[in-house]
């Protein structure tokens, strides 16, 4: 039985807080930014710089490592509220005839590199899929590890989705496109479908993302495959999902930018009412 967006709000919020949590608890007690220590590592920035800047990046380091996986946490939460059951870094084992993984490789290389003479060739998910799929040839065992897995447990439909962070760099995107093909190529086929998935859009709506790393390897703006903010959230964890994670990510920003403020930083907190995620 699927569970409501509250009950989605509720499981986003435990797992926000206990990752926020480790952190304050980090840079309050256990790893605290010493000034002297900073000035005496440090005689000639501490001359000319405030100590505050750099007790900024101190607190952003220790910041940016627990959570650099912190979106595949909430699909996680998302996709066993939504679908059923939800899992990362699945290891999808399956086989894929020979011939489509040479022409894997081929379509992926006449994307990174336009032939002599030639316009660079731009991303068409649905004939290379079909150019691909007509490949034929002994059949090669093949695993891919999936960022994130969910299974529809009413249905049986299972789904792959490499996330990535908004931003991704080409080299990222690359490797995502092939993963996707391989799990399409499998014979016989072990999943319903697979999707290249952006947690948000930094650009607002879908037909205005203008990063131009992953443009390189998918049609950012009609490849079906390519799931950009709330088209995710709600395919994952069903319509609404999206709006929940938003209105509690930001309502737990409230407190926990005062915290920082005021706790770590010792400044007054004021305008704490913008939102940052839309």
């Amino acid at each position: 039985m699927k569970k409501n967006t509250d009950d989605i709000s509720k499981e986003i919020n435990n797992v926000i807080q206990t990752l926020m949590d480790r952190v304050m608890e980090k840079v309050l007690v256990t790893d605290p930014f010493i000034s002297e220590s900073h000035r005496a590592k440090k005689p000639l920035y501490a001359a000319l710089v405030p100590d505050e800047i750099f007790k900024g990046s101190h607190f952003e380091r220790r910041f940016v490592t627990p959570f650099g996986g912190v979106w595949e946490k909430l699909a996680q939460v998302a996709g066993k509220a939504g679908l059923g059951l939800c899992e990362l870094q699945k290891t999808i084992s399956g086989n894929v005839p020979q011939e489509r993984l040479v022409r894997i490789a081929e379509v992926l290389n006449k994307l990174e590199h336009a032939p002599k003479g030639e316009k660079k060739i731009k991303p068409d998910w649905e004939n290379e899929l079909k150019y691909i799929l007509k490949g034929k040839g002994e059949l090669i065992p093949t695993i891919v590890i999936s960022d994130v897995y969910a299974e529809n447990t009413l249905t049986g439909e299972k789904y792959a989705f490499e996330l990535k962070a908004p931003l991704p760099n080409s080299d990222q995107s690359k490797v995502s496109k092939e993963k996707i093909f391989k799990l399409y190529a499998m014979e016989p086929k072990v999943i319903t479908s697979a999707y290249f998935a952006l947690p948000y859009n930094p650009y607002g709506r879908k037909e205005n993302y203008a990063w131009s790393f992953p443009y390189r390897w998918f049609d950012m703006k009609k490849d079906e495959i390519v799931l950009i903010g709330d088209e995710f959230w709600d395919f994952i964890g069903g319509k609404g999902t999206y709006d929940s994670f938003i209105i509690k990510l930001n309502s737990l920003g409230k407190v926990y930018k005062e915290r920082i403020l005021t706790e770590y930083l010792g400044i007054e907190p004021k305008n704490l009412d913008v939102e940052v995620l839309k």
